[in-house]
């Protein structure tokens, strides 16, 4: 595995001349970032339907599941694969001050709903099949130094590593709830994060996905 590295003289945090705004944002648009992230859905699905002639990937109509499921089109009841995929353009700028026994870097750090990535921990578990996390980040000028959305994955099983050795929660985060958190009378706004290192994925998409 290739792991982007993060050079201080690049992604320092104190050096940076145009600073993330460390201040919660207080009024969350879920419903954009929602709108947003199905937009992002779909560009992966269409290269992947592009660029693999034996495989067939579409949003998931199971509930409580990955957002994209990949089959092979020689055996489609069985999935070959789960992608997940998060849009995050702000980054954790008080991570240092808030968990400081995380060891994370607000220039790297990236973040997962915690119920959701229990959730994938099971299924992974239970179906015994590949199950990928996408991030694409966006807007965030240490990464993004070209305006553009860069992507970076990681296998559940990896993820599962790193926070079952996370014995003392120390990347857990509950943030205050903000307006835009409910929807419709339904509070749907993420609260309880945790948190992983750009170091700990890899840049680009699933690669696995085209060696089926």
């Amino acid at each position: 595995m290739s792991y982007i590295q993060l050079a201080p003289n690049i992604y320092d945090c104190s050096s940076c001349q145009k600073r993330c705004d460390g201040k919660s944002i207080g009024v969350y648009d879920f419903e954009k970032d929602v709108n947003f992230s199905e937009a992002i859905e779909e560009q992966v699905i269409r290269r992947i339907n592009k660029s693999n002639a034996e495989l067939f990937a579409f949003k998931t109509k199971k509930s409580g599941y990955p957002d994209i499921e990949i089959i092979s089109k020689t055996s489609i009841d069985i999935p070959v694969c789960y992608i997940e995929i998060k849009v995050q353009s702000r980054t954790f700028m008080s991570v240092e001050k808030i968990l400081p026994n995380s060891n994370l870097k607000p220039s790297e750090t990236i973040a997962l709903n915690l119920s959701d990535l229990e959730r994938y921990f099971e299924i992974h578990e239970r179906e015994k099949i590949d199950l990928y996390i996408v991030w694409c980040i966006k807007n965030r000028n240490c990464i993004n130094n070209q305006n553009t959305d860069l992507y970076f994955y990681q296998n559940i099983k990896e993820l599962e590593k790193i926070r079952f050795n996370d014995k003392n929660n120390s990347r857990k985060f509950r943030r205050a709830s903000g307006i835009g958190d409910v929807v419709n009378g339904q509070h749907k706004g993420v609260l309880v994060n945790y948190h992983f290192s750009l170091n700990e994925l890899i840049e680009g998409l699933p690669t696995i996905i085209n060696t089926y």
